[in-house]
């Protein structure tokens, strides 16, 4: 199986680590974000990943040269123009030949998720994708019914509500993105034409026409490492261990 990596982010969250290199490439006890992930994904039987890359783009790929991870790995360079999270994932579509189903891994994320378990929920789902989701607090929540299928989205601070399946919204559970899913290949043929968008506005337009399902992720260790307060927790924990 294969998969990709969002870690061309500009880390704004974080800005005394990111001012002179890229998010991917802070640390935790002396290892990057991005080896964090890498590993996780070769543990869990990835055998090749994409790398998109635009903020310091020349320190991730030195970094990647340097290190041999023991899978293959491929740069998607969004140097020019970031791309947001569905124009990345499209521009790497090249590298995505063939029917497997592809993981995509935010590089910010820490986690204990089982990848095989998810794939294989996804495989039986018949989904065209599936999201890892969790049930915390946040502003902004993805909406699921009783099959657990995507129906909309709400922000709750300001209202917005974007409403894929009108009759089933009202009764949907809300659940928080955790920044891990799961695609068909297929989808790239339903991308839209511009380069930039966000693949969550993709997701709930395509909701309308196609099955995307949501996974509940009751895993104990889900970490947002974007977030300051976050990062500095992870360090704690790590110069405890």
């Amino acid at each position: 199986m294969k998969a990709m990596i969002f870690a061309a982010g500009l880390g704004t969250r974080l800005l005394n680590e990111t001012s002179d290199k890229p998010k991917a490439l802070v640390e935790i006890g002396g290892k990057t974000l991005l080896q964090f992930t890498i590993e996780k994904l070769k543990n869990e039987g990835i055998t090749e990943i994409a790398v998109n890359v635009h903020h310091f783009p020349e320190k991730i790929k030195t970094f990647l040269k340097d290190n041999d991870f023991g899978v293959k790995i491929y740069i998607s360079d969004e140097s020019e123009k970031l791309l947001d999270t569905g124009g990345g994932l499209k521009k790497a579509a090249g590298f995505f030949t063939g029917n497997e189903p592809v993981i995509i891994h935010n590089v910010d994320i820490i986690n204990n998720l089982s990848l095989k378990t998810l794939a294989e929920f996804h495989e039986k789902s018949g989904a065209l994708a599936t999201l890892v989701v969790r049930k915390r607090e946040s502003q902004r929540y993805l909406k699921f019914d009783a099959n657990h299928r995507l129906v909309g989205w709400i922000n709750k601070k300001t209202g917005e509500t974007i409403i894929s399946v009108r009759e089933n919204f009202e009764s949907a559970v809300e659940m928080a993105f955790s920044g891990i899913h799961i695609v068909q290949p297929e989808i790239f043929k339903l991308m839209p034409q511009e380069d930039k968008f966000s693949i969550i506005d993709l997701y709930l337009k395509l909701a309308k026409t196609h099955v995307i399902k949501g996974y509940l992720d009751n895993s104990e260790l889900w970490m947002d490492l974007g977030k300051p307060e976050e990062l500095i927790k992870a360090r704690q924990v790590k110069t405890k261990s």
